[in-house]
């Protein structure tokens, strides 16, 4: 009787499937992916020329666009002149309407004013708003109409080269020679050119530069219909939000892609709707799958993210200006949700080439008029200010730091090195090898810092801070020999830091990220390299400064600023390769304890209880004698090479 039922059933089923499949289709409809003028957004244009753009008639009285390519050339050189040193009226808008809310931190108001005077001096166009003048990126759209030589992609290139070696720009892309050899090209080429047809005689661009710490913000996780819900939504955006940090230089412009037709084209929409390039999309979906913005939840992350009090790098209401969210259709199967922001260096302008010649997006030449009219004395300061004597014996200033808590606003004046990655694995090499660190690293503080090229006659180009958490491998072996103990750079640092801060008695003081025009023109006052010439921009750097703003964030106490929004542990996804280790993991944790000792790791493993403790040393990232998942995984990760090391030492 089962098998019977079990037959009839299945019989139905396949009806059903039958049914399903010779259902007459939906009749074609075609709807644009991206509307991208379902609602007008008004774009203030300034025209640049009409030569080198004629307007032609074909036989059939179609008319046609013809193009120069060496006009091509000279609009891709001014819209990346423009957007290194202008910003849009909007973010500056932005800016000054936190300096005239009563909700803003002082922490907020100053951040905000240093960055509209940041803004002040790049306007001139010699110092680049950005010490990191970013990845030039262009999205080109041509109209079916348009006619060029086909070589437009070289032409926007060659734009490039000149405004990035003409002028005062930091060239930032390295060429691979082979998987493990590469060199800065000197010229920041080669670009990401996106090239796009369309119906029309018109020419559309987007130009950006988009720099590194920005750019690492951008994250794509693989979820399921599961987080489509207002609940998990919810904690899915916070969380995530948090994990933004501060490095890459709030307040930020946030967009958060949900869905999309494949990975890379919800990271595409990520990009382009931090670029406020999305703004005209649809509001309201359609049964045909179009793009569109859900501003319910635009304002809903923005209250959420100023609910968060992490502010605008350093406490208070404005971690972001604002959000777009944006939906996209998907694969029943997966769900691609992408995130990523533009930070304070929020750099991009639009261009179109039409029949009535070559026009660039307007950005604004007066940032001046965006700053309040008075500047009142608690705006300008955002509380107390402690002056820091940085020729006075390292001693005597780590005294006295350690009598004012994190969050104190501090104004250096002295002499700083500069060093970031490649300085401080060098000097991590001598420590290996058994020599001392230069007596300068031990003298005076370390700014993790790098400069754009040099204008005639100041004294340097845009010398802004870097993300200091590249950095942070090195803190507890260089304070361990009294180098390093007083920090400057932007963003968070990890728990180690906090602890070998305590450990050694140093600190972590944060830079204003987003200022390095300001910083430069305001506070640094000599430049010259002191080691590791060989380096070029990388070398180690000796700066005279006067009133260097600066925040404490990591005291000598154990007291680190950013715990608060720092996630206890990373939390995999449950579709990754994470997921097994997970498992292995709790397969081997015989105590049920959360970690693992060196016998566990011996048994899983499968070796000898002298390479465990090896292992344990080398991935023990807290020191506490043992490994937590995450420590475990980067073990699996890395261990076999390691073993592999350890095996050479004992043969040799």
């Amino acid at each position: 009787m089962a098998l019977s039922r079990l037959a009839k059933r299945g019989a139905s089923v396949d009806r059903q499937i039958v049914r399903n499949f010779a259902a007459v289709p939906p009749k074609f409809t075609y709807e644009k992916l991206f509307d991208y003028e379902a609602n007008k957004v008004a774009t203030p244009f300034r025209k640049l020329t009409s030569d080198g753009v004629e307007v032609l008639k074909a036989s059939n009285g179609r008319k046609l666009l013809q193009v120069d390519g060496q006009q091509i050339e000279d609009l891709a050189r001014d819209a990346i002149v423009d957007i290194q040193h202008l910003f849009r009226p909007a973010h500056l808008q932005q800016l000054s309407d936190i300096l005239k809310d009563p909700e803003a931190s002082g922490n907020d108001r100053f951040v905000a004013l240093e960055l509209l005077k940041n803004a002040c001096t790049s306007a001139g166009k010699v110092m680049p708003s950005c010490q990191d003048t970013g990845t030039a990126i262009v999205m080109a759209t041509r109209g079916g109409d348009v006619l060029t030589d086909g070589l437009d992609e070289e032409h926007i290139s060659h734009g490039i080269y000149r405004a990035y070696t003409e002028g005062y720009l930091r060239y930032s892309q390295v060429a691979a020679s082979s998987m493990f050899q590469e060199a800065n090209t000197k010229t920041n080429l080669p670009a990401q050119i996106d090239m796009l047809a369309k119906p029309g005689d018109n020419y559309d661009f987007l130009f950006v530069a988009k720099g590194g710490g920005s750019a690492n913000k951008t994250q794509l996780l693989q979820k399921t219909k599961g987080v489509l819900n207002e609940r998990a939504f919810t904690e899915f955006v916070e969380e995530q939000v948090v994990k933004l940090g501060t490095a890459a230089c709030p307040p930020y412009h946030l967009a958060l892609v949900v869905g999309g037709l494949s990975a890379e084209q919800t990271l595409k929409t990520v990009k382009l709707a931090s670029c406020k390039y999305l703004d005209g999309l649809p509001t309201s979906g359609s049964a045909f799958g179009r793009a569109f913005r859900d501003t319910f939840w635009e304002d809903r992350i923005k209250i959420l993210a100023q609910e968060l009090g992490i502010g605008a790098q350093f406490g208070g209401k404005y971690f972001v200006h604002d959000v777009r969210v944006v939906r996209l259709p998907r694969h029943g199967a997966s769900c691609p949700i992408g995130i990523g922001v533009s930070c304070s260096a929020d750099r991009q302008a639009k261009a179109k080439i039409t029949e009535d010649g070559i026009f660039l997006e307007q950005l604004e030449t007066e940032p001046a008029k965006y700053l309040p009219s008075v500047q009142e004395p608690e705006l300008e300061k955002g509380g107390e200010i402690v002056k820091i004597d940085l020729n006075q014996p390292m001693e005597e200033n780590l005294k006295l730091l350690s009598r004012y808590p994190v969050k104190t606003r501090l104004s250096l004046t002295g002499t700083i090195v500069v060093a970031r990655d490649i300085a401080h694995a060098k000097m991590q090499e001598m420590l290996d090898a058994g020599l001392e660190l230069p007596e300068y690293i031990r003298k005076y503080p370390v700014y993790y810092a790098g400069p754009a090229k040099t204008p005639a006659g100041m004294p340097s180009g845009s010398f802004g801070p870097t993300t200091a958490g590249r950095m942070d491998a090195y803190v507890d072996s260089f304070q361990s020999q009294g180098g390093s103990m007083v920090m400057i750079g932007k963003g968070n640092r990890s728990a180690a830091v906090t602890k070998a801060c305590q450990k050694h008695g140093g600190f972590y003081l944060g830079s204003i990220g987003g200022v390095a025009a300001t910083l430069s023109s305001n506070s640094i006052k000599k430049v010259e390299v002191l080691d590791m010439e060989e380096l070029g921009m990388e070398a180690v750097w000796k700066i005279e400064v006067a009133d260097f703003p600066a925040f404490m964030v990591v005291d000598d106490k154990g007291n680190d600023f950013f715990k608060k929004w720092t996630p206890e542990g990373f939390v995999p996804e449950e579709d990754s390769f994470f997921e097994e280790s997970k498992c292995f993991f709790f397969g081997l944790e015989e105590d049920q304890s959360g970690f693992l000792d060196a016998s566990e790791i011996a048994a899983g493993l499968q070796i000898s209880k002298e390479q465990a403790v090896a292992l344990l040393k080398k991935f023990d990232v807290d020191e506490n004698g043992t490994l937590d998942q995450k420590e475990f995984e980067v073990l699996l990760f890395k261990h076999q090479a390691y073993l592999n090391e350890l095996r050479d030492d004992q043969e040799h």
